[in-house]
């Protein structure tokens, strides 16, 4: 997926055209996140499509829960997808970290492998 630690640094324009894909790609993860918590909300736990869009993006974005849900199977699907968001959210930010991520440590391996004179 990225360059090889003997090639060199990517030009500037191919780092953020990297950087556009990882947004792109975290995004379109973030949708399908979204989705499914709008979708179980409304279909599992009986919520309006805009009260199931709050409370999906309330528990995907770290917040809580903002209805109180009645049935044990709204209940379960709220703990589930809390406990989905919580793993997503740390995958979605390691998406965006890693084209940076590795520019700093592909600029270091660049620095010390340079031949000696």
């Amino acid at each position: 997926m990225y360059e090889h630690h003997s090639k060199g640094l990517l030009s500037w324009t191919e780092f953020f055209g990297r950087v556009l894909r990882h947004l792109f790609l975290a995004s379109a993860l973030l949708t399908l996140g979204l989705g499914i918590g709008v979708a179980g909300y409304h279909f599992v736990g009986g919520l309006g499509w805009i009260d199931s869009l709050l409370n999906a993006s309330m528990i995907l974005g770290g917040m809580g829960p903002v209805d109180p849900l009645s049935s044990p199977a709204a209940k379960l699907f709220a703990a589930g997808y809390a406990l989905f968001s919580g793993l997503f959210f740390i995958g979605v930010a390691s998406l965006m970290v890693a084209p940076f991520a590795h520019r700093i440590l592909h600029t270091f391996h660049a620095s010390n492998s340079k031949p000696k004179t």
